[in-house]
């Protein structure tokens, strides 16, 4: 089997093992969501076909590890039969990852829904100097480590206050975790910071009178995350996305920008860095 040949499958999620014709075969497994009966099934092709286990990855992904390659149209049939496919490598846009989302007593955001929409759109793409991940999550609590991936996109919340409703109670103020609102109860008033404030929402699903509502639900984007030898943190470029429509255009737009400015073998957080954050903003705003 050729290098090129080798590279070829490895874009479709097939990745060689040290053994001859041995590879491990990556699944796209959208936002960490598995059916029962998929996973019944995974059992059993990996007892088959593998050695009687699967490979749980970083990214919410799935493995079956120790597949021979002449074994593999037979698995790839045996997954569809359950609505599984195979996932991607190298330059291309890979599976979107999230966290449950408003399953989450502090979720803001449908993030299986979106990831399953994004996934849809933007899965596999390729032509990118590079790989690129795109990762979801439903608060600012950021269990997904949106700032790790490529374009990661964060549930932000709006609030407005009802004075009328309040009691001065101050569990508001106790709960915030920036010190974004202070209690005044002798003088009943309270003042709020909206420079501090998160958006996480922890004190409109507290207040016990109502007094803190939400006003609005909306999208963080960070952009520029990677790990690997040299990790960075993804930098925020949008503290506040009103709409999806608006998440699509900015990930429209971005994957353009890479593919226009960066370097082939870049990720795009090099590219960011050396053409400049704020021409990136200009060209997606």
């Amino acid at each position: 089997m050729t290098e090129y040949n080798i590279k070829e499958l490895k874009s479709g999620g097939l990745m060689k093992q040290k053994e001859k014709d041995i590879f491990s075969l990556r699944l796209r497994i959208v936002g960490g969501f598995v059916k029962s009966e998929q996973l019944i099934k995974l059992s059993e092709i990996a007892n088959k076909f593998g050695e009687g286990y699967i490979h749980l990855t970083t990214r919410q992904g799935i493995e079956i590890p120790n597949v021979n390659i002449k074994d593999f149209e037979t698995v790839k049939k045996e997954l569809a039969g359950v609505e599984l496919q195979m996932g991607a490598c190298g330059q291309r846009v890979r599976t979107v990852t999230a966290c449950q989302g408003k399953e989450c007593s502090h979720g803001l955001i449908d993030c299986l829904l979106l990831a399953k929409e994004v996934d849809k759109k933007y899965f596999g793409i390729g032509g990118h100097p590079h790989k690129f991940k795109i990762g979801i999550t439903g608060c600012p609590n950021a269990c997904i480590k949106p700032q790790e991936n490529d374009l990661g996109i964060m549930g932000r919340l709006k609030k407005r206050f009802v004075k009328e409703n309040c009691n001065y109670c101050g569990l508001c103020a106790e709960i915030c975790p920036v010190g974004a609102i202070e209690v005044d109860r002798d003088s009943e008033k309270i003042l709020f910071d909206a420079d501090k404030c998160i958006g996480c929402g922890d004190c409109v699903y507290s207040c016990p009178t109502d007094a803190w509502r939400k006003r609005q639900e909306g999208y963080a984007i960070f952009v520029g995350g990677k790990m690997g030898k040299f990790p960075k943190l993804g930098v925020k470029v949008f503290d506040f996305i009103e709409t999806k429509e608006r998440v699509f255009e900015i990930i429209d737009k971005t994957l353009e920008f890479y593919k226009k400015f960066g370097n082939k073998g870049e990720r795009f957080r090099e590219t960011l860095d050396r053409v400049g954050v704020e021409k990136y903003k200009n060209k997606v705003s």
